[in-house]
This record gives structure tokens, sequence and C-alpha cells, in this order.
């Protein structure tokens, strides 16, 4: 848990400092080569700068031990967050959308040649932080990570978007001057497609979604190994954070002590936790195989 917390904020910090370049990088290469679909590229690294701060404060946040108060922890606070992250998105991708119908009924220069070169490059540094934060992302299950991860794979796209616009209007000329601000307006219908995609996985981790068969099943699995188990019934797992809490409901021998059927249901829980550093409480409840006849 301390191990994949510390891999989550260092993960964000990459994220922080490669947002804050790129994004001085791109701006001012946006206003000197004449091209709005660069500099609402660079509005969208600047706004990943800022959700990425609050991803960082979610994951400090969100992995505070439980408390008298929170007595499951602070882990929901990793999903809210995450609804921040979604909300700047739209946010950016409205202020894009704006901008760049204002720019296609403004008559304005033809973007510079430098800018293409610009941009090639920054297609590649994006899609490499989206892999590079996607799989720390799944590594230490934060949705705030992986929310993270998709802002780079976007900026990757509208970058590409801008690179294609730029392009169309350089090579094109005398009439294609706007190429790049449509380029620009399709790229913030992207971003708004991918602000859907991190907002429901949150949503379902708020609602408590069913979404866990894969680890239910090495659960069960796991559980059968435990001396004294006989089987078991219900098992429900629920995200919180970077970990997980199951119920599980634990079938023994009917005929045995409850003391024995207690320390059974402890040697489990300590087995569970053990073979599943993600998982951060175990609640069992335990049944015996054969009900007493009334």
């Amino acid at each position: 848990m301390a191990d994949n917390r510390k891999k989550a904020i260092n993960t964000t910090w990459v994220s922080i400092i490669g947002n804050a370049l790129l994004a001085i990088v791109k701006g001012v290469t946006g206003f000197l080569g004449n091209s709005y679909a660069l500099v609402a590229d660079a509005i969208e690294s600047l706004t990943d700068v800022f959700s990425s701060l609050l991803v960082l404060f979610g994951l400090r946040y969100s992995t505070r031990p439980p408390d008298e108060n929170h007595p499951y922890g602070h882990g929901k606070a990793e999903p809210l967050i995450t609804f921040v992250v979604v909300g700047f998105l739209i946010t950016s991708a409205t202020i894009i959308a704006v901008k760049s119908i204002q720019n296609i009924q403004t008559p304005h220069e033809v973007p510079e040649r430098y800018t293409l070169l610009v941009l090639g490059i920054v297609v590649v540094i994006k899609e490499l932080f989206y892999r590079f934060v996607s799989k720390r992302g799944d590594e230490t299950n934060s949705s705030s990570l992986k929310a993270d991860a998709w802002h780079h794979r976007s900026d990757a796209i509208t970058s590409l978007m801008a690179f294609l616009g730029i392009s169309v209007a350089i090579y094109f000329g005398e009439g294609y001057e706007t190429a790049d601000d449509w380029a620009a307006l399709f790229a913030s219908a992207f971003i708004v497609y991918n602000a859907f995609l991190i907002f429901r996985p949150a949503l379902s981790e708020i609602m408590d979604e069913h979404l866990y068969d894969e680890l239910v099943e090495k659960i069960r699995n796991v559980a059968l190994e435990v001396p004294g188990v006989v089987a078991t019934e219900k098992c429900y797992v629920r995200k919180s954070g970077l970990s997980f809490h199951v119920d599980l409901h634990l079938v023994v021998d009917g005929s045995i002590s409850v003391q024995k059927g207690h320390e059974i249901a402890h040697n489990l829980k300590d087995v569970l936790m053990d073979r599943f550093p993600e998982i951060n409480d175990v609640l069992i409840h335990v049944e015996p195989d054969i009900m007493p006849e009334k």
C-alpha cells in the first residue's frame, strides 16, 4: 500500500513537471507561429497541470489511514478528485471550442512551418507520458492516476489534430488558413468524449458497482486453501482509493465451537491480507455448513 502510494505520487509529479514545460513550449510557439490550434493545445496542457495538482492532493488525502470519523479510510476522496479533473477537461474543451469558432470567423495568417516540428515532438512525448502514467495507474489501482493518463492521451490526440490542421493550412495555402482552427474544434469534442471515459469508472467506484469478478474468484480459491474452510458464499468487493474492502461469507463445519470458527475466520483474513496487498480490510461472516433443525 505504501509502495503504491509513493509510486502514484512520484508519477503525478512527473506529469506536473512535464505538462508545465510543454504548456510553455506550445504556448510560445503557437503565439509566435500564428497557430491557435497550438495555443489551444497549450491551454489544455495548462489545465492538465492544475488537474495533476488535484490528483496529487487526492492521492495524499485518500491514502490517509482510518480515523474516528472515517473508519473505512479516506479512499473515496480519490474518485471525487477524478470528478473535478473531468470538470477541468470539459472547461478546457469549452474554452478551446469557443475560441476556435471565433477564429474561424476571423481572417488570420497561415501558421509558420516550424510549428509542425514542435507538434510532432509533442505528440510523441505525450503518447509516451500516457503509456507511462497508464501503466502506473494499473499497478497502483488509482482511478485518478488513470484519469491523469487520459489527459496525456487526449493531449497527444489534440496535438495530432493540430499537426494535421496546420499541415493543411500550410500546404494548401490561401483559403485554408482556418484549417488549424477546425482541428482545434474537433479536438475539443474529443476531449469531452475522453472526459466521459474518465468519469464513468470513477462514478462506478463511488457507487460501489460490482466490477471485480477476477479478484473475487481469486479470493474464493485462496480461501479454500485455508484449513477448516468448507466453502465460501457471498463475496463482495468494493474499491476505496488505492485499495479494496472485502465482505466474505465463510462456511465452516457446523459442529465445531464458536471459538474454532472464529479462529478459522481470523486465519483466513490473515492469509487474504498477506496474499493480496491491495486489500485493505476483510470482513468475514461465519456460517455453518448444516443449519440446525428448528
